[in-house]
């Protein structure tokens, strides 16, 4: 009898370590995603001192891992949020632009995000910061995967109450929320202008504190740290008012580093640091007003800065499509690499999927690309070389390689949208601010480029479009 219970206890103790092995090689995933932050801000991309301060911290992460100098975006928030979440465009989701109806938006349950992957594979699961994917029960990040959140929709919202007539018009205050899944969001706190400057280091307080829990566990944890800046209204935390001597700009840009800084700490002192993939980027290109503009904001509006590139967010040129990216993986992805091949953020998705054991739906349109062997250096090239350019529910054009083909462009978010009888052809590498149009002679530049969006066309006969606002249950059309 002693003999048989020690075999099962021999043999309960192999399955346990068994699975805490297994966990163990499922690496932990940090996704720290900043709200409209521009190709040229960080200092591994030719900004940091020029924009008054020195970024120790992103630019530590491009050297110890790879840094990719074209990786794209969707124009606005949303659409960003939701292509990276979904791995889809967000016209497939019916986010194909920023809400401003009010009402239910965002991600129908039907969906299957990256943190719901995750969960699937073992993962534990944390969003803190910006979701900006739907703002009513059912649509709060723990219906979509994650264990726990705490965060806002947006952020421009926090100057409504300092504007006359808001308090007349019998609106909802903006708040910030969280939840656990399982049970229903509430109310945290009042989201105003005094929490504006406040809450990226809280976010950054509660991210240390779900590493520093979940690190002592045997599950694998994610966690997708949304920051709100660099988005509008621009205020520092009393931490970093006035610290750099250089304005507002430069001491966001040093707390923003500071806090990336205290998260990869946080994992480095919690000793799982070399098996955690560590992303940081952005959702969108950077706000800037149009040439000649006065500032007639509340708080101070800032320039932000593309670098080489020409457009802000909401447009359809380089500045709103690339945005700042490093990934690193201690021991796996190569340090010091570098790439300037097509990726786009819904890439992210299966990416991942392949570095935790996860699984990629089957049952519907996917456009997100796998760059696992690219991003650990088992080879040279994307397995992408182009995007379709969308403008909400528009398509302005495509991107092929280091070339753009474009029916419609507009220069800032506040500029009319011109249309072209014919369309414009840009050469990114000898003219990265799309100036000069060169369809003659490089009509083939055309034909080669434009395929890709018949076939992008051609997946909405099979797979049509989920319409914005549209309620849950949602069951896909059958043939």
């Amino acid at each position: 009898m002693k003999i048989f219970r020690s075999l099962m206890i021999a043999a309960g103790l192999a399955c346990s370590l068994s699975s805490m092995a297994a966990a163990q090689d499922k690496p932990n995933i940090v996704l720290i995603f900043l709200d409209n932050f521009g190709w040229g801000e960080p200092g591994f991309n030719g900004g940091g001192i020029i924009r008054g301060t020195e970024t120790p911290s992103m630019d530590a992460l491009a050297a110890e891992g790879l840094r990719l100098t074209n990786f794209n975006v969707e124009s606005q928030c949303t659409p960003s949020r939701a292509a990276t979440m979904t791995g889809r465009y967000g016209i497939r989701s019916g986010n194909h632009t920023v809400p401003l109806g009010g009402g239910v938006y965002g991600l129908v349950q039907w969906e299957i995000t990256m943190a719901e992957m995750l969960k699937e594979a073992g993962y534990d699961t944390a969003m803190l910061g910006k979701w900006h994917l739907g703002w009513t029960e059912g649509r709060f990040p723990t219906n979509q995967g994650f264990d726990e959140f705490y965060g806002v929709e947006t952020t421009d919202v926090t100057v409504w109450r300092t504007l006359s007539g808001f308090a007349e018009a019998d609106m909802e205050a903006p708040v910030v929320m969280q939840g656990v899944a399982g049970q229903p969001a509430t109310a945290a706190r009042d989201y105003d202008i005094e929490y504006r400057g406040l809450i990226d280091g809280d976010l950054t307080d509660k991210a240390i504190d779900f590493i520093t829990r979940k690190s002592e566990t045997d599950n694998p944890f994610f966690l997708y740290l949304a920051y709100t800046n660099t988005h509008y209204p621009n205020i520092p935390h009393p931490e970093f008012d006035g610290a750099t001597g250089n304005g507002v700009w430069a001491d966001i840009l040093l707390q923003t580093d500071t806090y990336v800084g205290r998260v990869t700490e946080a994992l480095e002192k919690a000793g799982v640091s070399d098996n955690t993939v560590v992303i940081f980027t952005a959702d969108n290109g950077p706000e800037a007003l149009p040439v000649g503009s006065s500032n007639v904001s509340p708080t101070p509006a800032v320039q932000g800065t593309a670098g080489p590139f020409r457009g802000t967010l909401f447009t359809s040129l380089e500045g709103s499509m690339r945005v700042p990216f490093a990934i690193k993986w201690p021991g796996k992805i190569p340090a010091g690499s570098a790439s300037n091949e097509v990726v786009h953020s819904m890439d992210l998705f299966p990416t991942l999927a392949a570095f935790a054991g996860g699984e990629v739906p089957q049952d519907r349109a996917f456009d997100g690309i796998d760059q696992s062997a690219f991003f650990l250096g088992q080879q040279k090239n994307s397995n992408r070389d182009g995007v379709i350019v969308y403008m909400g529910e528009q398509i302005f054009g495509v991107k092929w390689q280091d070339w753009k083909v474009l029916f419609k462009e507009n220069a800032t978010i506040f500029s009319p949208t011109e249309t072209f009888d014919t369309p414009r052809v840009y050469n990114l590498l000898n003219d990265p601010g799309e100036r000069d149009n060169v369809l003659f002679p490089y009509t083939w530049v055309a034909e080669k480029a434009l395929p890709q969006l018949g076939e992008h066309l051609a997946t909405f006969q099979k797979y049509p479009p989920i319409a914005p606002g549209t309620p849950d249950p949602y069951t896909p059309p059958t043939d």
